[in-house]
């Protein structure tokens, strides 16, 4: 319960140092790059060497993964169809098409499933969101943000992002079963530990609630398919078309309907990808989102 306090806490300290005149409006900036830069390859390299395989990870492991690229498609047409700017669709793509897997997403699963359900969510959440973050939301970023770049720039620009390179490091320590002494594993999981305050004040501070907004619309849209449309869409794959009925699979469809990613927001952020929009995404999402995900919860529990 705490957890969930904090998340409207710290958006509240964002949207208090907006009213502070001397203090400086795009601080964000920093913050963002501290949060991608340092906190999440910290996360990477403290929790994937612990990871332990087998097929039937590749359900929850799967979830971010169809919802990533259904968004790619549903948003693709529609911006194609609409006439709508790059920067629009590439922002609702990253925006709708990764969820809040971990801040949001842990302690609600911890609450509802308790152990045994945050090992389901810590797989939906690293080698899944963070993944995708890590290779397919960049990539989106970098296509749909201004200026033309070749395939050799955007290749470059995924394999030196820095949580990229820590995940891929990650992956082969745990190939071969290595781990950093205990000392050290403290040391990346506090730094990892920063990336949920820092990244809500950074939306907090670019947050606006504006009544006349030219977003409206599109938040709805954006939501639409988060909330609703990407736990359905997972629902009907692994209950009705594939028949698994499981613990696992409750907890994957319960952090398929998550708000959407506070990184991914700053990802967009940082590309130009409609900052307004994408802030709209996580302030908006984040309380919408307890609403659905009761919805989702009883769903799963009494039919």
């Amino acid at each position: 319960m705490i957890n969930i306090i904090l998340i409207f806490l710290y958006l509240f300290v964002g949207l208090a140092f907006q009213k502070i005149k001397w203090f400086p409006t795009d601080s964000y900036k920093l913050l963002n790059k501290i949060v991608i830069y340092i906190c999440l390859p910290a996360l990477a390299l403290y929790f994937i060497p612990k990871v332990h395989w087998n097929n039937q990870l590749l359900f929850p492991i799967g979830v971010t993964w169809i919802g990533f690229i259904l968004a790619y498609f549903f948003f693709g047409f529609l911006g194609r169809k609409f006439n709508w700017s790059k920067k629009l669709t590439g922002c609702l793509i990253l925006t709708a098409g990764l969820g809040n897997t971990s801040f949001l997403g842990f302690p609600i699963i911890q609450a509802l499933y308790g152990a045994d359900g945050m090992k389901t969510a810590i797989l939906v959440d690293q080698p899944g969101t963070f993944v995708v973050l890590s290779t397919l939301g960049i990539l989106v970023a970098t296509l749909y943000s201004s200026g033309e770049q070749n395939g050799v720039q955007i290749v470059k620009k995924i394999m030196f992002f820095p949580p990229f390179v820590t995940f891929v490091l990650a992956c082969v320590m745990n190939v071969l079963g290595f781990d950093f002494h205990e000392w050290i594993q403290f040391v990346l999981q506090k730094i990892g530990s920063g990336v949920t305050p820092l990244a809500l004040v950074s939306v907090g501070l670019q947050l606006r609630f504006e009544s006349r907004s030219q977003h409206w619309k599109f938040l709805g849209l954006g939501l639409l398919y988060k909330l609703i449309l990407t736990p359905a869409v997972i629902y009907f794959l692994y209950v009705i078309v594939l028949n698994q009925h499981s613990k696992m699979i409750e907890v994957s469809i319960m952090e398929a309907a998550m708000a959407p990613m506070i990184t991914a927001s700053i990802l967009a952020s940082t590309h130009g990808l409609k900052p307004r929009l994408s802030s709209m995404m996580i302030g908006y999402g984040i309380p919408l989102s307890f609403i659905t995900l009761t919805v989702w919860y009883f769903i799963l529990r009494f039919i």
